[in-house]
């Protein structure tokens, strides 16, 4: 019995079964973009955690600023007796996020506890209770964010009643609605109008590229025809950056293609090199308006992931990760075009940077074909290429390396992809 295995079989008598693994290979270590099992196998790396190990996997300025902190202090809480790396984070977020107004941030754990808190900032700020969100979006698991979270199965099924005063908008996938982003815009801004109305509206929160949902990009002007609104209607814009943020998208944030200036941003993921931490930044007299106490959380920008944060920050600007994840996207975009060439299932090559999707289709119609989706998913697993699925259907390949992943790596996992599909589609 394999090492992997063995552990397994204590999983399965210890680990409750609602929490599911893409593989069932247990891993040991991992660096750049490889990941190596307990029983010395190597996978090549697409997943990064889920846009976790942006950096990559221990890279060293984390480890070493982790290391040094964890000699000094490991927890305090910052709301009993405060430390300067949370300053230090909440600084450089400030700095980083779009927009040159003033700014605050405060710091959390999770992206999902990101978005709630963002959703709280956003009814105290506004005194309204509405929120908008989109088909297709995924924001978190906890209660309220299960109610953003469009996808029932396996986010929501079964967990009800969820969260009140949550409205779902119509979304802008060109591949399936064929409108422009001005169109799209106007059909979700009269589903807000007519069935919520606009003086009920606190929050309009969405992903400038869906994540979960299958690397939706929206159409040219979606995302600014809504934050128009929004600032015209007394509406907070949120953006959901928490799997593009951090120089995912070929940028700093996703929402900067646009020149969207969102009133709140919400960051986690690839924000402190695999350790736990979050954010909401936005706007001084939004962030400021809840007062004292109303925010927080015994663990919220924990000192070792502020740490990690400042060091992961550095690290993205000393290797200039941004155009990394453009020259990954290129490649990328390139191959996987020329798969899409040869395979008439795959309907479209789309994302930003180093977020990258391919939506699979049963040929001569916009069906989604998640049986063929899971066949070369599975063949790749088989192959050493760790590879993710999302999308509403279950029928999107995304494609997620560390954004320091060595240009013979990415040559590697995508031959392994095109092998996998010569396999499952032929």
């Amino acid at each position: 019995m394999s090492a992997s295995s063995e552990i397994h079989a204590r999983r399965v008598g210890a680990v409750a079964r609602g929490v599911g693994s893409t593989l069932s290979s247990y891993v040991d270590r991992a660096s750049g973009g490889t990941l190596t099992d307990v029983d010395g196998r190597e996978w090549i790396d697409f997943a990064a955690g889920i846009a976790v190990t942006n950096v990559g996997n221990s890279a060293p300025a984390v480890v070493a600023a982790v290391r040094e902190q964890v000699e000094r202090f490991t927890h305090t809480c910052f709301m009993v007796t405060p430390y300067e790396s949370y300053v230090s984070v909440c600084e450089q977020l400030n700095e980083l996020t779009p927009g040159d107004f003033a700014k605050r941030s405060a710091l959390f754990n999770s992206g999902a506890e990101a978005v709630e808190n963002a959703v709280k900032i956003a009814r105290y700020a506004t005194g309204r209770s509405a929120v908008i969100v989109f088909e297709h979006g995924y924001h978190g698991r906890t209660n309220l964010t299960m109610a953003l979270t469009a996808k029932n199965m396996p986010y929501k099924h079964g967990f009800g009643p969820f969260a009140p005063e949550v409205y779902r908008a119509p979304m802008s996938y060109p591949l399936r609605d064929g409108l422009t982003g001005e169109q799209a815009a106007a059909r979700a801004i009269d589903t807000i109008t007519t069935q919520v109305g606009a003086q009920n509206v606190a929050a309009i929160v969405i992903e400038p590229i869906q994540g979960e949902g299958g690397f939706v990009v929206p159409a040219p002007g979606f995302l600014p025809a809504l934050a128009s609104w929004a600032a015209a209607n007394g509406a907070l814009f949120v953006a959901d950056e928490i799997q593009t943020g951090f120089c995912r998208t070929g940028d700093w944030f996703a929402a900067t293609h646009e020149q969207v200036v969102p009133d709140l941003i919400t960051t986690a993921k690839g924000i402190a090199g695999g350790l736990p931490l979050a954010a909401v930044t936005g706007r001084a007299e939004v962030m400021d308006a809840v007062h004292a106490g109303g925010l927080g959380g015994t663990y919220g920008g924990n000192p070792l992931a502020c740490a990690a944060a400042l060091a992961s920050i550095q690290t993205m600007r000393d290797l200039d990760l941004p155009a990394a994840a453009r020259r990954i996207g290129t490649v990328l975009t390139d191959r996987l075009s020329t798969l899409a060439d040869k395979y008439p299932q795959i309907a479209e090559v789309r994302g930003r940077g180093a977020m990258i999707a391919i939506e699979l289709i049963k040929p001569g119609t916009l069906h989604p074909d998640p049986i063929l989706t899971g066949a070369v998913n599975k063949a790749c697993h088989a192959a050493g290429l760790l590879t993710l699925t999302c999308g509403t259907w279950g029928n999107v390949f995304r494609f997620l390396p560390p954004l320091v992943i060595s240009d013979e790596d990415l040559d590697r996992g995508l031959t392994i992809l095109e092998r996998a599909f010569d396999t499952s589609a032929s």
